[in-house]
């Protein structure tokens, strides 16, 4: 058995650990159940949300694009068996959440190499170098709240694509997707940067500006994906479809309100293309297992899902990798 004390960061697959990793039929049943009625959610909510769109836009006008919500399973403290339950054929999912350095580097060496990792943990600055240069198949790091961290996270991810490239897949190479967490709640137990609440700064740049053009101008090995926040738990409970939750209302503004700023600063011209052919925008990473469904209605582009799939989560120190 691994357990999340453990210091080994060999990002070296062990066929052995590999092979013990046996997902439990009956398991496998009911978090394939769980996985579905969360895609079929979402599905509902899309389809509720594009019927509204198409009935008040003028008959002259095409329907609007089908809009396509990111699913990231978080699987923190669970073992490798439940993410390659999902992973297998036929459902194939691709994205898992991680919420530990330590747990990511172990599931990332013994699980399949086409898995999609997000880390979506509070980012300490000693171990952010370490998990972009360590971490296999790191798709986004979703919790980047400060310069220091994210001109680190842009030194791992240098290392990792100038390194052996006989042990890196060649999605390793290209920039490392980040999103900028915002503090919408103001809690001071959240961590994330101020959000953009009026256009009038005092001439200060807000910290999300200043963090955003960092990204851009001085991260080469990083790419600015979007906006992630983690709500007030009051008000993610009280959060359905029907319901508007603020913290979502909050973000989404500030992302147009970001949008607005890069689009005019003549610093950026050329380097930061909002209107490109490939049609890249600044996403929003908002909603987990309680509010999931108003924050897709919002726009959210990311859910972030977890014991609405696997169920409610061990202690940290009985948690089993394997």
């Amino acid at each position: 058995m691994t357990n999340l004390n453990s210091t080994d960061t060999n990002n070296t697959t062990d066929s052995k650990e590999t092979e013990m990793i046996k997902p439990d039929p009956a398991r496998t049943a009911v978090l394939l159940t769980n996985l579905q009625s969360v895609k079929q959610r979402i599905s509902a909510v899309l389809a509720s949300s594009s019927s509204s769109s198409s009935s008040s836009s003028p008959s002259s006008q095409p329907p609007p694009p089908t809009r396509v919500v990111r699913l990231v399973a978080v699987s923190k403290l669970k073992p490798a068996s439940d993410i390659l339950a999902l992973h297998n054929a036929p459902v194939n999912h691709l994205h898992f959440g991680e919420n530990y350095v330590q747990e990511l580097l172990e599931k990332a060496r013994i699980l399949p190499k086409t898995i999609k990792w997000h880390f979506i943990g509070g980012l300490q600055s000693n171990k952010a170098r370490e998990l972009a240069r360590e971490v296999e198949g790191l798709w986004a790091v979703e919790s980047v709240d400060s310069v220091k961290k994210a001109s680190l996270l842009d030194k791992g991810r240098a290392e990792r694509s100038e390194g052996d490239k006989t042990t890196s897949s060649s999605a390793d190479s290209d920039p490392l997707r980040v999103f900028i967490q915002v503090n919408t709640s103001g809690e001071e137990s959240k961590s994330g940067v101020a959000p953009l609440i009026t256009d009038d700064n005092d001439g200060k740049e807000p910290e999300v500006v200043t963090l955003a053009k960092h990204i851009i101008l001085q991260c080469p090995h990083l790419r600015l994906q979007g906006l992630m926040t983690i709500g007030a738990i009051a008000r993610s409970k009280a959060t359905t479809a029907e319901t508007e939750n603020e913290d979502f209302l909050c973000l989404r503004d500030t992302r147009d309100r970001l949008v607005q700023i890069l689009r005019k600063d003549e610093e950026l011209e050329g380097k930061f293309d909002l209107d490109g052919p490939d049609g890249f925008k600044l996403e929003l990473s908002m909603g987990m297992s309680e509010d999931f469904e108003g924050a897709v209605k919002l726009g959210s582009d990311e859910v972030r899902v977890g014991s609405t799939i696997f169920g409610e989560r061990p202690m940290k120190k009985d948690a089993k990798v394997v």
